[in-house]
């Protein structure tokens, strides 16, 4: 039998662009990308360093603490270069929520480890980041659900209550911080909740209206 026509090539998707911006097709291996690699990197390390240090408030701690916060702060780096030198990938979209949830999920798992932060907290959020994730790449095959200025402040709250979590400043302002802790974990617990239903109220309106058919039976 023959063929129709010589099979299609497979396109290299390391191959384009990698820092300079322009028209034209950008390569998974991008710099945007690999910020995005090198924050995904960082996430085992910081989590080995903290359960290390296993609640001695020693220097493994802090610098988990710094890497935490480094590794967060690169956050918004990859996304404003591959927007600004038009480097958007398919590759990075996988990728971005994927670092995302692992620094802050393993964050949360290793607090938990330690004891120091309930199971019910990391499960709720840890619940809700994942079900969301799924949530938008699922819609994606009939529309796009945005991330929403409340997801954004989200993030944030997330991450500057696990950033006080992490690092022990209680050791230089007293136990007056852990109820700091307790609140800012608190607000983050709520909002990413909120943030949740916000998602889920999107995903609704956005999905396409079947097209209506006739009763098949007089009882409704």
């Amino acid at each position: 039998m023959a063929l129709d026509g010589p099979p299609t090539p497979r396109v290299n998707p390391m191959r384009g662009r990698v820092v300079r911006g322009g028209e034209g097709t950008a390569s998974a291996g991008n710099l945007a990308n690999i910020i995005t690699v090198f924050r995904m990197l960082l996430a085992p390390v910081f989590i080995v360093l903290l359960l290390l240090d296993a609640g001695a408030d020693g220097y493994l701690r802090y610098i988990a603490g710094g890497l935490f916060i480094f590794a967060s702060a690169t956050d918004g780096v990859d996304g404003f270069l591959a927007r600004r030198r038009n480097l958007v990938t398919d590759a990075g979209k996988l990728l971005d929520p994927i670092a995302d949830k692992l620094l802050t999920g393993g964050a949360l798992v290793a607090l938990s480890i330690l004891g120091e932060l309930p199971w019910w907290v990391t499960g709720v959020i840890l619940f809700r980041e994942v079900g969301i994730t799924v949530l938008r790449f699922v819609a994606l095959r009939d529309h796009v659900i945005a991330a929403s200025l409340l997801g954004k402040i989200k993030t944030w709250v997330q991450i500057i209550a696990i950033s006080a979590a992490i690092i022990p400043l209680w050791t230089f302002f007293g136990d007056g911080m852990h109820v700091v802790n307790a609140v800012l974990m608190t607000l983050a617990v709520i909002i990413t909740l909120v943030s949740g239903v916000e998602y889920l109220w999107q995903a609704y309106k956005g999905r396409p209206s079947r097209p209506s058919t006739p009763p098949t039976s007089s009882v409704e």
